[in-house]
This record gives structure tokens, C-alpha cells and sequence, in this order.
């Protein structure tokens, strides 16, 4: 073998480690983003840069309340006429299909729509939206990340209990944010 394709095989060995490193890092480490909506003003702004950390996909570690998350959009938000209060669960009906669809919606990401929003419940935990206050547990929960004019309403999912391996999360600027009040439950797993 001649000393210029051994030159190109090594640096096609180096891209293609450098490529894999990358898009593990990407994956399980750290993903930069940019705040697309006005859901979560004003914690986060509009066009904000964000780097996003995904080590609890290694450690499987679940959110806590008043943690800020991304998760997958769900296929299609209720209404309270086709809401169920007793399945409050989302449903994601678009999985891409083979290898190539799977590995830039999973990986890449390129196509999926991801929300940004905070914990408010975890599985097991009643919650009560009434009166503009949200009730976890009977207990009204205090929200000092808003501003003091935010109107927090639901007429779609406003008494339930969070399902086993799953979050009820919303936006800071309730009023600009679909959330789990529309969308059901994000699930942990």
C-alpha cells in the first residue's frame, strides 16, 4: 500500500472516530439548542442558546419537581371533550420507520419537535388546577419562577392522578404554553 492511501485511510479513521465521539457526546452528554416558543418566560427567553444536559440517559436518573426538562411532543393535545381524566397518558403515533428515519429523529434529532417545560408532578401525585392555582397532593404548590400576573387554568386535564413512569410538567408563561394540561403525561422511561 502506497503512503498516500495509508495518509487517506488514517484520516478517514480519525473522521470517523471524531464523527462517533461527537455524536455520543451529543447524545449522552450535552445537546445545544435554541428556546424556539415563549412557553417558559421568563426563566428562558425566545431564541435563547441552551446547552442541554443528557447524562440522565446514562444514569437513568428521573427529574425532580421544579427541574426544567425537554421531552418529545406527543402526537396531538385534547380537548375536554376526548381528554379521559382517568388516562391522562401521551400518545406518539409518528415513530419514523426504518434505520436511517430512526437513527436522525433518535440521534440526530433533526426532525422531532421537543417542548421545554418544568415539573410539577411525579407518578402517583394528585393534581388539582383550580381557581389559577395548581394542588399537588391537596397541597397548593408555591411557584415563585412566576410572574405575578400568570393565569394558571386547564380545561382539559384539571384533576387526575400522575400515571406510574410518568411527569406532569408546564410552561412558566402558562398562558403561551402548551403543556401537559393539553398534551397528557410525558413518560420518564
Amino acid at each position: 500500500m502506497s503512503e498516500n492511501v495509508r495518509n487517506i485511510l488514517e484520516w478517514i479513521y480519525c473522521i470517523i472516530i471524531a464523527l462517533v465521539l461527537a455524536l455520543l457526546f451529543r447524545y449522552f452528554i450535552a445537546t445545544p439548542t435554541i428556546v424556539k416558543q415563549r412557553s417558559m418566560y421568563p426563566t428562558l427567553q425566545e431564541n435563547q442558546r441552551l446547552i442541554l444536559n443528557r447524562t440522565a440517559r446514562l444514569t437513568k436518573k428521573a427529574p425532580k419537581v421544579g427541574d426544567i426538562i425537554t421531552f418529545e411532543a406527543p402526537t396531538r393535545a385534547y380537548t375536554a371533550i376526548d381528554a379521559n381524566q382517568n388516562n391522562p397518558i401521551a400518545s406518539y403515533e409518528n415513530e419514523p420507520k426504518g434505520i436511517f428515519g430512526k437513527f436522525t429523529y433518535h440521534v440526530l434529532e433533526f426532525t422531532k419537535k421537543s417542548y421545554i417545560k418544568r415539573v410539577i408532578a411525579l407518578e402517583g401525585q394528585h393534581v388539582v388546577i383550580k381557581e389559577n392555582k395548581v394542588y399537588v397532593n391537596g397541597v397548593e404548590i408555591r411557584e415563585d419562577y412566576l410572574q405575578d400576573d400568570v393565569v394558571t387554568t386547564s380545561n382539559v386535564f384539571n384533576d387526575f392522578i400522575v400515571p406510574k413512569g410518568y411527569i406532569f410538567a408546564m410552561g412558566d408563561n402558562r398562558s403561551k404554553s402548551t403543556d401537559c394540561r393539553e398534551l397528557r403525561m410525558y413518560t420518564t422511561r
